[in-house]
């Protein structure tokens, strides 16, 4: 045995992992300090045993009348993830070497859309958000009346994207006037405030380049925007640099989620066209959208021509103090105060709709994929069979006679032949475009779990204070501010909501008629070449 500690700061271990839950004063038997990573090894009283946090205990060597104070320090490594700011400043040094250098733009096989809400690369909600929570344990509210105790579950969305401290007014950032996001409530209900300048980008001409004498090539597409109508060169690691600002930048927004990542095929004319196709949509969603359009990290990447310019404004970027849930506090909206029934009827409702609507969406996705294998691998082979049977006849007649009839037969064989390349080709026109428009629906539907989870967060923290002021634990004007911050929380979600169905009906609504009047067409085309080959039969 190690010998003793006692606790210093209440410890909650994740149910489903060998983490023992310590409370603040308790004497606990160590069994090893050679767990590793910042983490001890023991039993409590209970003959509970498990590993905890080796900063939350301090070994007894003199008696200890109350446990200290001041907050816990932060949890180990590996849990935090943390990194010093020389780490962090060695790290952001070594990507900005590296930025204009090479790498492979798909170096993996596919790019997450659950992407949607975490951050990968640079600074993280959760590192955020780990920061907070440990730092803010046990904040005291008013004038220490009394003490409402943060959550300490590191793996609450609420918690790691900082949307707690928010809630406790703990969270303090530096906003410049750009940063400023304004809602609206209108006849049609609560929106975002309009983009007063909108306008439209084009994703086009991809091309392919080299570097370093032909051994590293790339494609690069140019991105024209009609607010200024100057063109800019972007390559898919900018794209995916981007989107992880977009996803780590706003918890309240899902992101458009970008192309699937592919290794081989890369340099294909088809695959390029498609995903130039698929970029078009991403950039089109973010430009539409009245808050994407106008914030600083997009339209840096949209405008900046300058290399040296480019350079600056990414590492101010990666620097932005405006993410996860400190956004919030910039978001400016009605003085009209919000029901808490009424909202969580509306978002329950709202929960209930993304995960039918998600079901479908990836249903439907499944189905059109394999409807695109079918037409261009065994419907097609099915018509070229036809014209080839039809071929055989016609060359086993002509043994014996030239004739209208074998001319007809041979005829058809070439018809059957251009309808199994009609086949091959139709997904291009209409089962690709609409598995495209379901691509970016479930990248992002799959981003509103985690919007809602930060919404009912706000609410129940809400409800801790007010249970907190009746038991007369919390001085009311606390409570009022904490009111006022969760009605920011809720006004942002009702907002995108309400952006969401309005993009949803258009896209849909487009989308099927586009679909539609392809498969019309198709179909007429096979007609046209069936009725063309009846001709040629002359009644006998």
């Amino acid at each position: 045995m190690a010998g003793q500690a006692r606790v210093l700061y209440d410890f909650e271990g994740q149910p489903g992992t060998s983490e023992l839950s310590i409370t603040t004063g308790e004497i606990l038997n160590v069994t090893s300090k050679d767990v590793g990573e910042g983490w001890w090894e023991g039993s409590n009283q209970r003959g509970l045993s498990g590993i905890f946090p080796a900063a939350y205990v301090e070994a007894i060597v003199q008696t200890y009348n109350v446990p200290p104070a001041m907050p816990p320090p932060p949890l180990p490594q590996i849990y935090v993830e943390e990194n010093t700011a020389p780490v962090i400043q060695q790290q952001q040094s070594q990507y900005d070497d590296d930025w204009d250098d090479d790498w492979d733009d798909d170096v993996s096989e596919v790019n997450p859309a659950s992407h949607a809400n975490a951050a990968p690369g640079g600074r993280s909600n959760s590192d955020v958000g780990s920061a907070l929570d440990v730092n803010l344990a046990g904040l005291k509210l008013g004038d220490g009346k009394g003490t409402v105790r943060k959550n300490l579950n590191r793996f609450s969305h609420f918690v790691k994207t900082g949307g707690e401290a928010y809630i406790l007014g703990a969270s303090k950032v530096t906003a410049t006037d750009s940063d400023y996001i304004h809602i609206i409530e209108t006849n049609d209900g609560i929106t975002w405030a309009p983009n007063p300048q909108p306008y439209s980008c084009v994703v086009a001409s991809p091309k392919k380049e080299s570097k370093l004498k032909g051994l590293k090539s790339f494609i690069a597409y140019q991105l024209t925007p009609s607010l200024n109508n100057i063109q800019v060169s972007r390559r898919y690691k900018h794209f995916d640099w981007l989107h992880e600002r977009l996803v780590e930048k706003f918890c309240i927004i899902p992101i458009p989620p970008l192309p699937d990542k592919q290794i081989s095929g890369r340099y294909e004319e088809q695959f390029i066209e498609r995903r130039r196709l698929q970029l078009q949509s991403f950039v089109s969603r973010v430009s539409n959208h009245p808050i994407l359009s106008r914030s600083d990290v997009w339209l840096h990447f949209l405008t900046c021509t300058d290399a040296k310019r480019w350079k600056s404004g990414k590492r101010k970027a990666e620097k932005d103090e405006v993410i996860g849930a400190a956004i919030f506090s910039v978001v400016q909206v009605p003085e009209k105060a919000l029901d808490p029934l009424q909202l969580d009827s509306q978002t329950e409702a709202f929960g209930r709709f993304v995960q039918s609507f998600d079901t479908a969406v990836r249903t439907m996705q499944s189905n059109f994929a394999e409807q695109v294998k079918r037409q261009q691998g065994p419907y097609k082979r099915d018509y070229q069979r036809i014209g080839q049977s039809f071929r055989t006849l016609s060359t086993a007649m002509e043994l014996l006679e030239t004739a209208p009839l074998t001319r007809a037969l041979a005829h058809t064989a070439d018809t059957y032949d251009q309808i199994a390349l009609l086949c091959e080709d139709q997904p291009r026109l209409d089962f690709e475009p609409m598995g495209d428009l379901l691509h970016d629906y479930r990248g992002l539907l799959a981003s509103f779990p985690d919007i809602i989870t930060v919404h009912k967060g706000a609410l129940q923290k809400r409800r801790e204070l007010e249970r907190s002021a009746t038991e007369g634990k919390t001085e009311s004007n606390v409570v009022i501010r904490a009111q006022q911050r969760t009605d920011v929380v809720s006004y942002t979600l009702l907002a995108e909501m309400s952006y969401f169905h309005q993009e949803r009906v258009r896209d849909y609504n487009a989308a099927a008629k586009i679909f539609l009047q392809e498969q019309i067409a198709y179909y007429q085309k096979i007609v046209d070449h069936l009725q063309s080959t009846l001709s040629q039969y002359k009644d006998v």
